[in-house]
C-alpha cells in the first residue's frame, strides 16, 4: 500500500449522511411500469448468489440448492438461472457436481465470518476452495485492523488473497455493519478496489445491520468514481436482509440511477440471498398467471 493511497484515503471528504440517506429514501419511492417490473424480476433472479452458510449444511442440502439455482422454476423453462451458489469451502465439490460449468460457484473464505485467523490460514482456506472448484471467493477484511488504523495490513491481506485465488473472482466483504460510519465504508471500498477486488460486498449476513439501501448507494458511488479514475470496473454485492421482490427492485433502481446501466448485469451486481429467490419466483408467477401460487410452489431452503 503506497503512501499516496494512504494520503488519498485520509483526504477523502466526509460523507453527507443526511444527503445520502435522503437520496436513498427518494429513489426507494420510484415506481416502475408493469413491463419493466417483469424484466426487473427476471434480472434480479439472474443476479442472485443463492446462499447457504449454516453449520448444519450437508451435501444433500447444497445439492438441492444447486439444482434450484440452475432451474429456479422447473415448470417454466423461460425462468432464468441464478448467478451462483455460495457455500462454505468444504461444500464446493457437491455444488460443482450439480452445476458443472453452467453456474458460478462461490465460496466464503479467509476465516469467514470473523476474519480472525493468521494470514497463512486465510491463504490456505482460499487455495483449498479454488482447488475444490470455486471460481469466486468471498473474503472478509480484518475489521479490527481497519478500525485501529492499520490500513496497510488490510490492503496487504487483500492483495495476498487475490493472488491465492488465481483466476477466481474476488469479492471483498467489508462487513459494513461493523465499520461504524459512512466515511469508513467509503474508505474501505476504495481500499479494497485498489488492492484488486473484483467486487465489493456489504456484509457476511451474520452481523446487523447487513445490507442497507444507503450503504449500497454509497458503494455504487465508489465503484462509479473508481472506474472514472482508473478505467477498471468493479462490481457490488449487497448481502443480508434483502428478502422481497419489492426490495430487490429498489436496489436495481439505485444501481441504474447511481452507477448506470453498465452495472445492471450479473457480472457487475449480485444479491447475496437465500429467501429472496422464493419471493421473486412467486411474484414472477403472479405476473404471468394473474394469481399467486400456493406455498408449495417454491421449495423451502
Amino acid at each position: 500500500m503506497t503512501k499516496t493511497l494512504t494520503a488519498g484515503l485520509d483526504r477523502m471528504p466526509g460523507v453527507d449522511q443526511v444527503g445520502l440517506e435522503a437520496r436513498a429514501a427518494q429513489l426507494a419511492t420510484r415506481s416502475i411500469k408493469t413491463t419493466s417490473k417483469q424484466w426487473a424480476i427476471d434480472l434480479a433472479i439472474s443476479m442472485v448468489d443463492l446462499t447457504t452458510l449454516e453449520g448444519a449444511d450437508s451435501p444433500g442440502k447444497v445439492r438441492a440448492l444447486a439444482t434450484k439455482a440452475l432451474r429456479p422454476d422447473p415448470t417454466d423453462p423461460s425462468c432464468p438461472a441464478a448467478a451462483a451458489v455460495c457455500v462454505y469451502p468444504d461444500m464446493v465439490p457437491f455444488v460443482r457436481e450439480v452445476v458443472g460449468d453452467r453456474l458460478h460457484v462461490a465460496a466464503v473464505a479467509t476465516a469467514f465470518p470473523s476474519g480472525r485467523a493468521p494470514l497463512e490460514v486465510k491463504l490456505a482456506d482460499t487455495a483449498a476452495a479454488v482447488a475444490a472448484g470455486a471460481d469466486e471467493i468471498d473474503m472478509v477484511i480484518d475489521r479490527g485492523a481497519f478500525l485501529s488504523g492499520d490500513l496497510a495490513k488490510v490492503h496487504e491481506q487483500i492483495v495476498a488473497v487475490k493472488e491465492a485465488a488465481g483466476s477466481a473472482h474476488l469479492k471483498v466483504i467489508l462487513e459494513t455493519g461493523e465499520l461504524q460510519t459512512y466515511d469508513n465504508i467509503r474508505r474501505a471500498s476504495w481500499l479494497a478496489m485498489d488492492a484488486g477486488a473484483d467486487f465489493i460486498k456489504t456484509s457476511t449476513g451474520k452481523v446487523q445491520p447487513a445490507a442497507t439501501l444507503p450503504t449500497t448507494l454509497l458503494m455504487l458511488e465508489a465503484v462509479r468514481d473508481y472506474r472514472i479514475a482508473t478505467g477498471r470496473q468493479v462490481g457490488v454485492k449487497p448481502a443480508g436482509g434483502i428478502r422481497t421482490s419489492k426490495d430487490a427492485i429498489k436496489y436495481l433502481v439505485v444501481v441504474n440511477e447511481v452507477a448506470g446501466e453498465d452495472w445492471l448485469d450479473p457480472d457487475w451486481f449480485r444479491f447475496g440471498a437465500s429467501s429472496l429467490l422464493n419471493d421473486l419466483l412467486m411474484q414472477r408467477q403472479k405476473m404471468l398467471t394473474g394469481r399467486y401460487s400456493g406455498p408449495d410452489y417454491v421449495t423451502l431452503d
